[in-house]
């Protein structure tokens, strides 16, 4: 409750805080015995352009390994906001595969309501 006051005023304004966006990367991903599973990706998101399958076992961002979606996140978030490069460790059957991501501002690829 803490962090809403700061950002009311911007949140009431344009629906969203004034700072850059966060990176997305558009992965929907589980926890899994220390390992982040991509269990799904956002049609056209850039998870999906850049081939990152669902199954994909998240290994790494930008070298340094993650081991919780919490971990993830953290690490994406710190590399810069949305457009920022999001180099990927991720384990594909029994290879390791380095793969990396234009990111994106999630709100630039939800659907808008009509006005009309």
């Amino acid at each position: 409750i803490d962090l809403l006051p700061p950002i009311l005023d911007d949140m009431v304004r344009m629906g969203r805080a004034a700072r850059p966006p966060r990176p997305w990367l558009g992965l929907y991903t589980n926890d899994d015995d220390s390992r982040v599973v991509v269990g799904g990706i956002a049609k056209g998101g850039p998870a999906e352009q850049a081939g990152v399958r669902k199954g994909d076992a998240v290994m790494a961002v930008a070298d340094q390994r993650v081991g919780s979606i919490a971990d993830m996140l953290r690490c994406v978030w710190q590399l810069g906001p949305a457009g920022t490069e999001i180099p990927l460790t991720v384990a594909r059957g029994d290879k390791v595969v380095g793969i990396s991501i234009r990111s994106g501002d999630r709100g630039d690829y939800m659907k808008k309501p009509s006005l009309q």
